[in-house]
């Protein structure tokens, strides 16, 4: 095996408990690494400027993560794609594979940004986005609309990358990334007392490094993106293939953004406070999504490499292996939430009334994380296995929970605005109830 190929983790053959891990590890504190971006934006801005400013950055946040969903999906469907090539080991198609996504990753998010740019006030304004952040909400979102580009180009490589078994390679960026994030907020906001508006910059130029930087890597380093003019065409087939399943993956994540942007419209119902609240509380899930989240990617790489060399019974270990090892971090996470809720919302703001509120709403959804893990677990092996039509039934259920459930539950006078972070742990249950009885029903078409 030569130098370039080093990289590349073959994941048809050995233990799928340490294959799973080793690719997991990596992904896992890149997957960290990124989230910080949005955390050290939170808590800068929480700590310095203040409260309405830390909601401002919160009121975006299931906004953007429509427009990023649009284009992630097409990436995640081309690495799912390329995985099962690699199985295969099929050269020509991989680089095909490589060169034809990366055109679609091209085209989408400059459309998409664009289009996210122009509707940010309207969006906003839709979702009853409270008047004294309205502003810095607008400010804050239209400069992650201008970023999409950049995160699209890292999201893209570190899939082609991770199809190929190389986990490694995106994280080292993502470190060196996150730390000039850090350093620029502090420049920026503590610094310069830009506000929200520096906290936005210095992710977006974050966010440009980590993608130019990963690129080029690979088109250095990794012998599959060494592509001859063959490579290079355009293949109708290919892409077909790549758009056949980015798509639904793309409307699964948009379905969900969609049904985020229904919950923080509920949200911003309850004033100020709650937004700030629910703000804090969701960086902190979106850190305890990351072990599932690396996990249900590794287990798609995982199932895409085996499904390509046809090794169905390797695919059934490494899900089951996934369980043990979601269930486990479940366990453990839910008597620190309990016990130290308040200690953690702290880190963000200094208002008693948001960290009274914020720690309860931590002791609610806790109890339902191994429900979330559930999710990750199966999406991993049905979207390696290419069942489109999970991804579009997991949007859809998300979408209903998320329209319906919050609106009821809150309106019912004993729950009152705690029916917010309950509804989040109840349609975490029913999407993971949804998506075992869609792994049980492809199970017996294998």
């Amino acid at each position: 095996m030569n130098e370039q190929k080093s990289a590349v983790l073959n994941m048809t053959e050995g233990s799928p408990l340490s294959l799973i891990i080793r690719f997991s590890i990596p992904m896992l504190i890149g997957n960290l690494f990124q989230q910080l971006y949005n955390l050290v934006d939170s808590v800068i801005v929480g700590q310095f400027v203040g409260a309405d400013a830390l909601a401002a950055i919160g009121a975006t946040g299931s906004v953007t993560f429509l427009f990023f969903a649009l284009c992630n999906g097409i990436g995640s469907g081309g690495g799912i794609i390329t995985s099962q090539f690699f199985g295969k080991g099929n050269d020509k198609e991989i680089r095909s594979c490589i060169s034809n996504t990366g055109y679609i990753m091209l085209v989408f998010p400059l459309v998409v940004g664009a289009l996210a740019f122009l509707l940010t006030a309207p969006i906003l304004a839709l979702l009853d986005t409270p008047a004294e952040i309205m502003r810095d909400a607008v400010i804050y979102m239209r400069i992650m609309c201008v970023s999409l580009v950049f995160v699209s180009l890292y999201n893209y490589a570190s899939s082609m990358l991770r199809a190929l078994g190389d986990s490694k390679t995106p994280l080292y960026f993502l470190i060196f990334s996150c730390i000039l994030n850090t350093a620029l907020d502090v420049l920026f906001v503590c610094g310069l007392h830009t506000g929200v508006a520096g906290a936005g910059i210095a992710t977006a130029i974050s966010q440009l490094v980590s993608g130019i930087s990963c690129m080029l890597y690979a088109i250095r380093k990794n012998e599959y993106f060494k592509m001859s003019r063959e490579d290079l065409k355009f293949n109708s087939c290919i892409s077909l293939k790549v758009l056949r399943l980015g798509i639904p993956l793309s409307l699964q994540f948009s379905l969900i953004a969609i049904s985020c942007m229904a919950l923080q419209k509920v949200v911003n119902s309850f004033g100020k406070v709650a937004v700030a609240a629910f703000t804090a509380t969701s960086r902190i899930e979106q850190i305890i999504h990351q072990p599932y989240q690396t996990l249900g990617a590794a287990l798609s790489t995982y199932t895409g490499q085996n499904y390509g060399a046809n090794k169905k019974d390797r695919i059934f270990a490494g899900y089951r292996t996934s369980l043990v090892l979601m269930a486990v971090f479940s366990v453990l996470m839910l008597p620190v939430m309990q016990l130290f809720g308040e200690l953690i919302i702290r880190i963000f703001v200094e208002d008693e009334a948001v960290i009274v509120m914020g720690a309860k709403a931590l002791r609610i959804t806790s109890v339902f994380y191994a429900m979330l893990g559930l999710i990750y677990v199966i999406r991993g092996v049905l979207n390696g296995l290419g069942d489109s039509f999970f991804a579009l039934l997991n949007g859809i259920v998300e979408v209903i929970g998320r329209f319906f459930v919050p609106v009821m539950l809150t309106g019912i006078a004993a729950i009152g605005l705690w029916g917010i972070w309950w509804s989040v742990g109840i349609v975490w249950s029913i999407s993971g109830l949804t998506a075992w009885l869609r792994y049980l029903s492809y199970k017996r078409k294998l």
